[in-house]
């Protein structure tokens, strides 16, 4: 710390306005204390921090206008400055909305009686500072967790995907990531696979086709599937792949799907119209067969997306009613009406995903009962747009037994039971206004309401023209 050499020679002649015009300037409250901290004058050249803190102080207890916890600093400031030290000390004065106003006090003494000025810093702006700091760093902290819960789940669904997952650079064609499964098929280590090009896994023919397919996808963004068969590999695999940029960088995430058959025998196969299989796997419709107990056998890519699943193994063998509407109920109504009729058409329901996405869906279902082994067929749409389309602006209530019966199953008893009460609510109040040929004030009578209440409901129900009528 720095003073004054001579404040004496330097400050002689300064009048009391001066000297309080300066104390004003050089603080943001000002004030003058006895020395038992009475407050006996005080400035708040700020209007703001004025109209926030009152200014009634004069002829308090600097300890009166703090919080309770501030209270103990007071005196801390008070014994320093009979000790004949300066420190500065925050203390918080309440303000009428709950908050608080921390402000900065440093104590110096003015004669010899023991009177003091405290001047104070405003520390408010500081605070919302360091607020939005800590708020900022919560957010990133959030963000992060995310980041980290997204990194999990990738990790954990790479290792545990049966088909083998690739990234590959689409510029060098070296692999960045490989999965166990690509491992596996590839016959090494995933982590010996980074760093190699993708094509060294092929022969030189293969690679080729591998190589001008990559620059095919990076050029248009999009391939059709190249059916290839691995160095050592009995059997052909279909390569998909989705181009995505990270780090301004291109990438290809590829999947080796096994497929049937002889790569060979393929090729010279003369090429035929789309089996009905194929057709199956990517029609937009999901399209599930299980056994007669309702286990999945089959399925196609659209289906695993409803559900939200990667593979088909995690879906096969597993129960349909796993992601079927209503537990216990939709699938075993299925089941029994195609046991009596044979199909079944546009049965109406939900489907759950794996992370608790609900579609709306029409199901269109056969039996069949000729092989070796019967199963069930079912043909699943999702009727979401359909609905949303359908819907008109607002919630409206059901008007029927019937449309409330629908809800069965896909809304809680609960809210089944306010919906019903709504309904009958609202008839009444139509009946009321009918018998009354909308006599407002007969009509609230009559149903034991006030006037008040009865154009609450109305306006909740949006009957007759409250504008127009009194």
């Amino acid at each position: 710390m720095k003073s004054f050499k001579a404040p004496r020679k330097a400050l002689t002649g300064l009048d009391a306005e001066t000297v309080a015009n300066l104390i004003v300037s050089s603080a943001d409250i000002a004030l003058i204390l006895d020395r038992r901290g009475i407050i006996r004058d005080l400035a708040i050249p700020n209007a703001e921090l004025l109209a926030e803190l009152g200014g009634d102080w004069i002829g308090k207890s600097l300890r009166e206008v703090v919080t309770k916890d501030s209270q103990p600093k007071i005196e801390l400031l008070l014994r320093d400055l009979s000790a004949g030290q300066v420190r500065a000390r925050q203390v918080n004065h309440p303000l009428p909305d709950s908050r608080t106003a921390p402000i900065v006090y440093a104590l110096s003494p003015l004669d010899d009686d023991g009177r003091c000025l405290a001047q104070g810093r405003d520390l408010r702006a500081v605070a919302a500072l360091q607020q939005r700091l800590i708020e900022a760093d919560r957010s990133l902290e959030r963000d992060y967790a995310k980041l980290r819960l997204a990194e999990t789940r990738y990790r954990l669904l790479l290792q545990s995907i049966g088909d083998a997952v690739l990234t590959v650079d689409a510029s060098t064609q070296k692999i960045v990531e490989a999965n166990p499964a690509a491992g596996r098929l590839l016959r090494d280590d995933p982590k010996r696979l980074v760093g190699r090009a993708l094509g060294d896994s092929f022969n030189a023919q293969t690679n080729r086709l591998v190589g001008e397919w990559l620059v095919g996808l990076r050029t248009a963004g999009r391939a059709e599937p190249l059916r290839l068969r691995p160095n050592g590999a009995a059997r052909d695999f279909r390569l998909n792949g989705v181009l995505f940029r990270h780090e301004n960088a291109s990438h290809a995430l590829l999947r080796l799907e096994p497929l049937g058959g002889d790569l060979a025998t393929r090729a010279a196969a003369s090429p035929g119209p789309a089996t009905l299989a194929e057709v199956a796997q990517r029609l937009p419709d999901a399209i599930v067969v299980t056994g007669s107990d309702g286990r999945i056998m089959n399925s196609n890519r659209a289906f695993l997306d409803l559900v939200q699943l990667a593979t088909d193994e995690q879906a096969r063998n597993e129960s349909l009613e796993r992601w079927l509407g209503r537990p216990g109920v939709d699938l075993g109504v299925l089941v029994a009406n195609l046991k009596q009729h044979g199909t079944v058409s546009l049965f109406a329901t939900t489907l759950r995903g794996e992370y608790g996405a609900v579609t709306d869906v029409e199901i269109s279902a056969v039996a069949i009962d000729e092989g070796a082994e019967p199963c069930l067929g079912f043909s699943i749409r999702n009727v979401d747009r359909r609905r949303a389309s359908e819907a008109q602006p607002g919630r409206e209530l059901p008007r029927s037994v019937e449309q409330l019966t629908e809800l069965v199953g896909r809304v809680s008893l609960k809210e089944l039971v306010r919906e019903t009460t709504d309904v009958i609510e609202r008839l009444c109040i139509e009946a009321a206004l009918e018998l009354t040929r909308d006599n407002r004030a007969s009509a609230a009578e009559m149903l034991g309401l006030s006037r008040q209440s009865l154009y609450v409901k109305l306006r909740r129900y949006g009957l007759g023209d409250l504008d127009g009528k009194a």
